[in-house]
């Protein structure tokens, strides 16, 4: 569906919050999104998108504010902690990476010694 859906309480219908414009790689589109979380202090979607190897911020304040926060990544998944740090698990690499606010590049706090099951 390439897509995410906002399902309020009790509501019989969803409505389309990011996506839905067929799957793609430019600003308005996604490529199989894998997550998403609320960033409750930005009032903003923070969400996943997979194939095309990026995490998006969108405003849910106007829905049309999107940045790409995150490039060149392999998400599947995300996760905020209290302090505002991103939490991104990054496939590709095989780690999971924390990205402070105003950081770009992360810090790896988890893998990143190749696939396997050891628990470095």
């Amino acid at each position: 569906n390439h897509r995410i859906v906002e399902w309020k309480p009790c509501a019989t219908n969803g409505q389309v919050v990011a996506g839905g414009n067929e799957e793609g790689s430019e600003a308005h589109q996604l490529s199989y999104p894998r997550d998403v979380i609320v960033d409750k202090e930005r009032d903003s979607l923070i969400i996943c998108d997979r194939s095309n190897q990026r995490v998006v911020r969108l405003s849910r304040r106007n829905g049309t504010s999107r940045e790409a926060i995150i490039s060149n990544i392999t998400c599947v998944g995300l996760t905020m902690d209290e302090n505002g740090s991103l939490y991104v698990v990054n496939v590709g690499n095989n780690e999971v990476r924390r990205y402070r606010r105003g950081e770009s590049q992360g810090t790896v706090v988890a893998g990143g010694n190749g696939r396997g099951k050891r628990l470095d």
